[in-house]
């Protein structure tokens, strides 16, 4: 039976959900522009002094506009465009290649039922949200 994205996607999705992960994307870019228009607002209103104070203002400004924006991670897992689905698709196959299963539910069982499994696949969910999205992962307990 040929594996199909939409079952691996459910079961990361599941490995997720389970672990309450959440992942928070950093929009560093943004944060940069705040704090450097900042600075030149406050450079051009009062001089060097101005510039030093908007400079701290608008670091403060932007800290605070990228921190906290957490989405849980099977959210995420769904969102993606096919393209994305399909390299996250082709690093978790060549984890449960080896299984037998017939449909996306038994997958699931399958791999809740071993803990390497799971630890494998977590690994593989892991590394490419914070590099493949450039995020930071949160667990709730």
């Amino acid at each position: 039976m040929p594996i199909r994205v939409k079952d691996i996607m459910t079961l990361l999705c599941s490995i997720s959900e389970e672990r309450k992960m959440k992942a928070a994307v950093k929009h560093s870019a943004r944060g940069a522009l705040v704090t450097g228009a900042v600075a030149f607002v406050g450079g051009l209103v009062g001089g060097p002094p101005g510039l030093a104070v908007g400079g701290a203002v608008g670091g403060l400004l932007g800290a605070w506009m990228t921190s906290g924006q957490f989405k849980a991670v099977p959210q995420i897992i769904m969102e993606l465009p096919p393209a994305e689905q399909q390299k996250l698709f082709n690093e978790a196959v060549a984890i449960i290649r080896h299984l037998e299963w017939t449909d996306a539910m038994q997958l699931t069982a399958l791999v809740m039922g071993s803990e390497v499994l799971q630890q494998r696949l977590l690994a593989v969910l892991v590394s490419y949200i914070t590099k493949e999205l450039h995020a930071e992962i949160q667990y709730d307990d």
